[in-house]
């Protein structure tokens, strides 16, 4: 009995204490449970490729990311680590990966950036203050943005680790933009990396990397970049004189997963996997600046003279590659480049040499379907301001533009006014493409009052919104006059029209004030089909639409489900002509469709066209556009000139009211005088009672070039 009660008493007692521990953390219990009985029941086996030799610090954080795994899932998963290119090159490797054959890889941002063009971020020179700012930036939302886009070649993007800092070498110092003037250095073969030596009077000259060394000895070139763990183990500083460090650029690696191979393991391996390697990074990042201190002993008893450029040196170099991100902006992404600057700005504030500044924020969107047209408005903004700077800029104050990106989503939208609105030297905020984010803004912009300028949305109700105080101009349509101008069109040109629109205060408001405009001449559409935004499929719609004897479409919509739709048209038997909003042209709607659209009668509303606006001034516009963006060819014409107008026309409100005050703005912009801009001659452009600035006068019809260049067509 005696012994019964000690058992039962002992039993109670691990009882307790296992539900102690369990109180303590019951969700670690669980899940470390689980974890242990799958692991002991399936042993899983992993391979991890990578190309760098195994004394590289990316190599020992690779296997003690492994190491890490093993004991977290007590030999359940083991990860064999290949380094050295034993699997395949880099190229190799990522196809591998993609095809579930190798289940993690380490590769270069470089290499990568063939089919991840966003992975060049890492290639900006001068572009991030100091090393913590770049690693913020790849551990934060810009980082995230680059990662997500490896999803697009079936790969899950993780985390960045590195193999240094690139810095110079030279047989002199490289100390300023002018000691590179007439060099010739090597560089490997990258666009951007070959921009960045042409604009400081260099000549880029693509060589083998393993040719490099000989290449310097040879005297074929006279410099080259790259990490200190690439330089000694090159044995470049072996040839060359000066050793200049820059830190100008970094040189990458991304981690990632199989996108095949992690989904075949139970959500509890794969988040255990993702957050071993993040934990890593820290340690990996660590051990490469621990190794360059060896490094540079290295390299300094080898008699090499070892410069380091400080803070102004640094800045100098970086005014005269300031270009670069813009110019790289649409390939890199608006939303990665936009978000790096507005963090920047936040921690330091403006990007110009003194703090004192005037800012114009845009709220507009960035992401898939709508960043073409972010990137237009944002490009006509940036024009005006820099020729306003060159000439001193506003009050004697330089302007400064922040992008915020409000990704579709109005509360998004919201948040972004409202951080501007925080900011003391806001003067006023650019609005973007759609009408439906701008219309759930409105009450916060009139209730903050702040000047909201809008270059593009068109829904009658963004400016003629009720309130007696507005604070919303709009250089763009409104349509309440585009509709009818649209469904004018239809009629002249073709006959028993359908309609086809988003479901949104856009798509409704078109509707709407079409069916009325038709019924004044005692007619109406075939078919009204309303969709909604994100629709895949439209075979139901169309079918209404040609059982019902259309003779045409009229389509208002976005670009994304403009191509559904377009597409699905274009496989019908009789591909009826279609009358388009301009909505379509604010992504890629060209690129995605341009195969079928010569066998389509395509037609979309405008209202403006640089090679239909020959005026000096216009012309002047446009060949700034391609020499600071080195491009031929302007993708949304109007998009450019109306931003490009309305922060002309702010600049000079701001100059009347003499102050960035929201409400004297607002009073200077309803009485200033006539103003001649690219769009039109503004006579003048906003009255207290009038604040659009176009009317039925500035409207007419386009298509579509075989290049996709806009090609003004008609008016009505």
């Amino acid at each position: 009995m005696k012994k019964l009660v000690i058992i039962f008493v002992g039993v109670l007692g691990i009882v307790f204490a296992a539900l102690f521990i369990y109180s303590q953390n019951p969700e670690k219990t669980v899940q470390d449970s689980a974890l242990t009985n799958n692991t002991q029941k399936h042993s899983i086996h992993l391979r991890f490729g990578h190309n760098t030799p195994i004394d590289s610090a990316l190599h020992q954080a690779a296997l003690r990311f492994a190491s890490e795994i093993k004991k977290k899932t007590q030999g359940g998963i083991t990860v064999e680590v290949f380094p050295s290119q034993e699997l395949g090159n880099d190229h190799q490797m990522v196809e591998m990966a993609r095809k579930g054959e190798l289940d993690i890889l380490l590769t270069p941002t470089a290499k990568m950036s063939v089919a991840v063009p966003s992975m060049q971020y890492a290639d900006l020179p001068f572009y991030f203050p100091s090393r913590e700012d770049l690693y913020d930036m790849l551990d934060g939302e810009p980082g995230q943005m680059i990662l997500h886009d490896m999803k697009s070649i079936g790969l899950i993007g993780v985390t960045f680790w590195e193999n240094g800092f690139k810095h110079l070498t030279a047989n002199s110092p490289i100390l300023s933009p002018g000691d590179l003037q007439g060099k010739k250095i090597r560089v490997m073969k990258s666009r951007i990396i070959m921009e960045q030596f042409k604009s400081l009077g260099a000549t880029p000259l693509p060589i083998d990397f393993h040719s490099t060394k000989q290449a310097l000895n040879d005297r074929i070139v006279d410099g080259q970049e790259n990490p200190l763990i690439a330089i000694v183990s090159m044995g470049f500083h072996e040839v060359q004189t000066d050793l200049t460090l820059s830190e100008h650029a970094f040189l990458g690696y991304v981690l990632s997963f199989s996108d095949k191979s992690l989904s075949k393991l139970p959500s509890s391996f794969r988040s255990l996997l993702i957050d071993t390697a993040k934990e890593v990074t820290p340690w990996e990042r660590k051990e490469t600046q621990k190794r360059e201190k060896k490094l540079l002993g290295i390299i300094s008893k080898s008699g090499v003279k070892i410069h380091t450029l400080n803070k102004e040196q640094r800045q100098e170099f970086g005014r005269l590659l300031k270009h670069i991100p813009e110019q790289y902006e649409h390939i890199i992404g608006v939303d990665v480049i936009s978000k790096t600057k507005e963090l920047l700005y936040k921690k330091y504030g403006a990007n110009l040499e003194h703090k004192d500044h005037i800012l114009i924020g845009i709220n507009a969107d960035a992401s898939i379907g709508g960043e073409l047209a972010g990137l237009e408005i944002k490009r006509g903004v940036e024009l005006a301001v820099a020729q306003i700077n060159e000439k001193g800029g506003v009050l004697g104050k330089p302007l400064e533009v922040i992008f915020k990106n409000h990704k579709l989503m109005p509360t998004k939208g919201i948040q972004n006014i409202q951080e501007f609105a925080q900011n003391p030297n806001l003067a006023a905020i650019i609005g973007g493409k759609h009408s439906a984010v701008i219309a759930e803004e409105i009450a916060t912009i009139q209730g903050l009052r702040i000047p909201y300028l809008v270059p593009w949305a068109a829904a009658e109700k963004v400016v003629n919104n009720g309130y007696e105080e507005n604070y919303i101009f709009r250089i763009s349509a409104n349509d309440a006059l585009a509709s009818e101008y649209i469904a004018g069109f239809a009629l002249e040109h073709y006959k028993q029209p359908a309609i086809i629109v988003e479901n949104s205060v856009w798509g409704r408001e078109n509707l709407n004030t079409m069916k009325k405009y038709l019924q004044k001449q005692a007619l109406g559409f075939t078919a009204e089909i309303v969709y909604n935004r994100g629709q895949t499929s439209f075979d139901q719609e169309l079918a209404a639409i040609l059982n019902s004897g259309a003779e045409s479409v009229i389509l208002i919509a976005d670009p994304i489900e403009g191509s559904r739709i377009v597409q699905a048209l274009s496989r019908q038997k009789t591909v009826l002509p279609i009358v388009s909003h301009w909505g379509i042209v604010g992504g890629d709607f060209f690129q995605e469709n341009k195969k079928i659209l010569p066998a389509i009668d395509l037609r979309f509303f405008q209202t403006f066209s640089f090679s239909k606006n020959p005026t000096k001034a216009s012309r002047d516009l446009e060949k700034l556009y391609r020499s600071r963006y080195k491009t031929q060819k302007i993708e949304i014409d109007f998009a450019v000139a109306q931003a490009y107008d309305l922060t002309n026309i702010l600049a000079l409100a701001i100059t009347k009211a003499g102050s960035i005050e929201h409400v004297k703005v607002k009073k200077a912009l309803e009485n200033l005088p006539p103003y001649r801009g690219i769009v039109k001659s503004y006579t003048p452009a906003f009255t207290q009672k009038r604040h659009d600035a176009l009317n039925v006068d500035d409207f007419y019809m386009a298509k579509f070039h075989s290049d996709g260049t806009i090609v003004p067509e008609s008016k009505r």
